[in-house]
C-alpha cells in the first residue's frame, strides 16, 4: 500500500535512506551522503503533503516525495514541456533488503498514474550520473535523458535530467 508518510515516520524513512546511502556506497556510488537526505527535508516534505511511504506487512519499505516545485537548479534545463503543470521525483528509495522485487516499479507507477489523473504534463526528477543501474530503469520506463545539473554539496559528478512526457 502506497499512502502519505505521518511525521512520526521520519525516523524509519531515515533509516531506509541511509541504508540505502550506505549500499550505493558499498557499490561505488556516491550519490547520498550524512546530510542527504535530511530529517529537515522530509519534514518540509511533509508539510507539503508530498512524502510517500510504500508499507508492506505494516513495515515501511519504500518512499518518494512527489512535489509540484520546481528546485532552482532545474531552471536553466531545457526541459521538452513547458515549466508549468509539471511533478518532480525526489528522494525515490527502497530498502536494500526489498531492492529487485518491483517495490520501486510500484513507486513509480504510483507517481506516474498519480500524475496523470491530475492531469499534470510530464513527471521530471534527476539521478545520479554513476549511478548507471538508475539510469538504466528510468530510460526502460520512457524517460528522456536531458541536461546535466550539479549539487556541489552531495558530489562532484553531475546529475543527470529526466522527463516522461504524459
Amino acid at each position: 500500500m502506497i499512502r502519505r508518510a505521518k511525521i512520526s515516520e521520519i525516523p524509519d524513512i531515515l533509516m531506509i535512506t541511509k541504508a540505502c546511502a550506505h549500499y550505493m556506497m558499498e557499490k561505488g556510488i556516491f550519490q547520498w551522503n550524512e546530510e542527504y537526505p535530511s530529517a529537515e527535508a522530509f519534514e518540509k516534505d511533509i508539510e507539503r503533503n508530498e512524502l510517500f511511504v510504500l508499507e508492506e506487512a505494516k513495515k515501511i519499505i519504500g518512499t518518494v516525495v512527489i512535489s509540484t516545485l520546481m528546485d532552482k537548479e532545474y531552471v536553466p534545463v531545457k526541459w521538452l514541456t513547458p515549466n508549468s503543470n509539471n511533478v518532480y521525483i525526489h528522494r525515490l528509495a527502497v530498502d536494500p533488503k526489498f531492492q529487485g522485487m518491483g517495490y520501486a516499479q510500484k513507486l513509480m507507477d504510483f507517481t506516474e498514474n498519480r500524475a496523470r489523473k491530475n492531469k499534470f504534463i510530464s513527471v521530471r526528477l534527476d539521478t545520479f550520473s554513476q549511478n548507471k543501474s538508475n539510469q538504466k530503469f528510468y530510460e526502460i520506463r520512457g524517460y528522456q535523458r536531458l541536461e546535466d545539473i550539479s549539487y556541489p554539496k552531495q558530489s562532484e559528478h553531475p546529475f543527470h535530467c529526466y522527463e516522461l512526457v504524459l
